[in-house]
């Protein structure tokens, strides 16, 4: 189960949750079937749980908000997408190391 400290949003409230807020940003883009994106869920949860209030983070569903993804070229799964004031700042692809996913942060929080 996913920590209360990451949300879900979609294609209708991305710009409100994640290009219009104040803190910077960590998006998981992910899907229901992949097993990439299951195995990297609870590193999501765990750099979520250490970084809270220093950033927020968000997943979204690329099978229910096919909108996104597009609109920011996500074309493999899982992409993780470091925002900051309504910006791309870096990204991730593939499982990665939580040491990758905290490379991210460090560069969010600077």
């Amino acid at each position: 189960m996913a920590s209360d400290k990451v949300k879900e949003t979609s294609d209708s409230n991305f710009t409100k949750d994640v290009i219009k807020n104040s803190k910077p940003v960590l998006v998981d883009f992910w899907a229901e079937w992949c097993a990439p994106c299951k195995a990297l869920s609870p590193l999501i949860d765990e750099i979520a749980q250490e970084n809270a209030g220093k950033i927020e983070v968000y997943k979204v569903n690329i099978d229910n908000n096919p909108q996104t993804p597009s609109q920011y070229g996500v074309r493999g799964i899982p992409t993780v997408i470091a925002f900051k004031n309504g910006q791309i700042l870096d990204q991730t692809i593939g499982s990665v190391p939580k040491t990758e996913l905290q490379r991210l942060i460090d560069k969010l929080n600077t």
